[in-house]
C-alpha cells in the first residue's frame, strides 16, 4: 500500500469544474447552451458491469449516437420538433426538442468491445461489461 499526501490545494483546483457541473445538472450550464433538452438517465454498477438507461421517447434509434473515448461514453443526438400547423392554436407546448449530449467518466475496469447498446420502447440501454480481473471472486477457506 501507497501512502498518499494530503494537498489542500489540488481539491480547490477541481472547483471550477464542479460548479459547471452543478449547474450543467439543473440545465443551466454555459456549456451546452444550443442544447435544448436534457434526458434523464440511470447509471447503475453491477457485479458483471455497468448500466446505462437514457428515456429517449419519441427518437428514432437512428437519430442516437453513442461514442466512447478516453473512458468517457458519450449518449447523442436530436429530436426533432413535429410540424406545427397554422390551424391550431397552441396553448401550451412542454414538450422538448432540439439537440442532447450526456457524457460519463468511465473506470478503466471495462470491455470495451463488448459494449452492447439497444433501444425498445423510447429508453436506451446501453451494457457496458466489467473486464474479468475486476469481478469478484469467491475464495474458499480451507
Amino acid at each position: 500500500m501507497t501512502l498518499v499526501k494530503w494537498r489542500p490545494a489540488r481539491s480547490l483546483m477541481s472547483l471550477p469544474d464542479e460548479i459547471d457541473r452543478f449547474f450543467d445538472d439543473f440545465g443551466l450550464g454555459w456549456k451546452h447552451f444550443d442544447r435544448a433538452w436534457t434526458p434523464s438517465v440511470d447509471l447503475t454498477e453491477t457485479e458483471e458491469g455497468y448500466e446505462v438507461r437514457a428515456d429517449l421517447p419519441g427518437m428514432k434509434k437512428e437519430e442516437i449516437k453513442i461514442s466512447y473515448s478516453d473512458r468517457v461514453l458519450t449518449l447523442a443526438g436530436e429530436k426533432n420538433a413535429e410540424k406545427k400547423t397554422d390551424k391550431k392554436n397552441y396553448h401550451r407546448v412542454e414538450r422538448a426538442y432540439g439537440k442532447f449530449e450526456r457524457s460519463f467518466r468511465l473506470p478503466k475496469d471495462i470491455q470495451i468491445e463488448k459494449i452492447k447498446a439497444s433501444y425498445r420502447n423510447g429508453v436506451l440501454s446501453v451494457d457496458i461489461p466489467k473486464a474479468e480481473s475486476t469481478k469478484p471472486k469467491e475464495i474458499e477457506v480451507n
